[in-house]
């Protein structure tokens, strides 16, 4: 098991904030999901922490708990014409996903900064590793 080596919840906050978890100053990413490579603030080195699926998979359970799960609860959803709930439902979630995943991604990074996980450990936790 990885052992925290930097402030956990700092590192996660920058994140959040879709800043370096390094030093908090430099933008995480150039565009939407791009990782920067290097921090332009501190020059840590950005796209050695591995998000590969994670940031989806827990957007997709957040997303699927707090907004899908409550809407099967009320009777409006079921009562109102197709054609005009599910546009609006659609629309809802899809741009609560688009607000949500850069935020969980930056979550992400800051996560395996502090835990310090990087491309060089992705050898160790694969099935190939096994054989």
């Amino acid at each position: 098991m990885a052992e925290i080596a930097y402030p956990l919840f700092r590192s996660i906050g920058r994140g959040l904030r879709q800043r370096c978890p390094c030093c908090g100053d430099g933008r995480l990413f150039g565009r939407y999901l791009k990782v920067e490579p290097i921090c332009a603030a501190c020059a840590h080195p950005l796209q050695q922490y591995p998000a590969d699926d994670g940031p989806a998979y827990l957007t997709i359970l957040l997303v699927g708990h707090l907004i899908v799960a409550p809407l099967l609860i009320f009777p409006i959803v079921w009562e109102a014409p197709p054609y005009y709930s599910l546009p609006i439902i659609l629309g809802a979630l899809t741009g609560i996903t688009l607000v949500a995943l850069p935020r969980i991604k930056g979550l992400w990074i800051g996560l395996m900064y502090s835990l310090q996980v990087t491309d060089k450990d992705q050898k160790l936790h694969t099935a190939d590793a096994a054989d």
